[in-house]
C-alpha cells in the first residue's frame, strides 16, 4: 500500500511541478515583453482551462492534498531535519497560491466570463496591494516540488551528476520569475497615466470572488490544523496506554 501512496504522491506532485515551471517562465518572459509573456500565458491557460488539463492539475492537488493530510495525521514525531521543515513550510504554502489561482482566473472565467490577460492581472494585482503575496506563494510551491523530486531521486548517480544544474535551476528560474514581473509591472504602468480600475467583471463580482476565496482557505487551514492536532492527541494516548501502571 505504501508503494502505492508514494507514487500517487511523486505523480501528483510532478504535475503540480509543471504548472509551477509554467507559471514561473511564463512571469520570466515580461523580462523581454509584455507581449510575449501574454502569449506564454494563452499557452499555459490553453492547456490548464481545457477539460483534461482542469482534471488533471486540480485532481492532482486534491489527490496531493489528501496524501500530505494523511502524511500530517500519521506523523509519530516531528523531529524533523532542516530540509523537511522547509518542504513542509512550503508545501503548506502552495495551495494558497491555487486556491488564489483558481478564484481570480478560473472561477471568475467560468462564472462571470473573465478572461485573463497579463496587463489586467497586473492591474488587479497593483490596485489590490496583492503583487507582493502572488511572488512570495510561487517561490516557496517551487522549492516545495523541487525538494521533493530531488529526495525521491537522489539515490540514482545521475541525479547527482545533474545536481548543479538542478540547482541553478531551483533559485534562478524563481529570481527570473520575480525580475519578469517587476518589469511587466512598470511596463503597465508606463502604458498608462493613470492606472485604470481592474476589470469591470472583476469588480462587479469581487465580493462573491473574496467571499470564495476565504471561504476555501479557511476549510484549508481548518483541515490541516484538525489533521495535526488529531494526529497529536493519538500519539498521546498511545504514549499514556504504552505506560507501566503501578499494582
Amino acid at each position: 500500500m505504501l508503494p502505492v501512496l508514494r507514487r500517487l504522491q511523486l505523480g501528483s506532485g510532478v504535475v503540480l511541478l509543471i504548472y509551477l515551471f509554467f507559471h514561473l517562465v511564463n512571469h520570466a518572459l515580461g523580462i523581454w515583453s509584455l507581449d510575449l509573456a501574454g502569449r506564454g500565458l494563452t499557452f499555459a491557460l490553453w492547456i490548464w482551462h481545457s477539460v483534461p488539463g482542469t482534471i488533471l492539475l486540480y485532481g492532482a492537488a486534491l489527490l496531493h492534498f489528501a496524501l500530505a493530510v494523511r502524511t500530517i495525521y500519521g506523523r509519530r514525531h516531528w523531529a524533523l531535519p532542516p530540509a523537511e521543515w522547509i518542504r513542509l513550510w512550503a508545501g503548506l504554502s502552495l495551495p494558497l497560491l491555487l486556491i488564489r489561482h483558481a478564484v481570480t482566473t478560473r472561477l471568475a472565467a467560468s462564472l462571470y466570463g473573465f478572461e485573463p490577460n497579463y496587463e489586467r492581472i497586473v492591474i488587479s494585482l497593483i490596485t489590490s496591494g496583492t503583487q507582493g503575496l502572488q511572488l512570495a506563494l510561487l517561490a516557496p510551491g517551487w522549492i516545495h516540488g523541487c525538494l521533493g523530486v530531488w529526495f525521491r531521486l537522489r539515490h540514482y548517480p545521475a541525479a547527482q551528476r545533474a545536481r548543479p544544474a538542478l540547482l541553478a535551476l531551483l533559485v534562478v528560474l524563481p529570481l527570473l520569475s520575480a525580475a519578469g514581473f517587476l518589469r511587466m509591472k512598470r511596463a503597465v504602468i508606463a502604458m498608462h497615466v493613470f492606472l485604470p480600475a481592474p476589470d469591470s467583471k472583476l469588480l462587479a463580482h469581487q465580493l462573491a470572488l473574496d467571499t470564495w476565496r476565504h471561504s476555501l482557505v479557511t476549510l484549508y487551514l481548518a483541515v490541516v490544523v484538525s489533521a495535526l492536532l488529531a494526529g497529536l492527541l493519538r500519539n498521546w494516548l498511545e504514549r499514556v496506554h504504552r505506560l507501566p501502571t503501578g499494582e
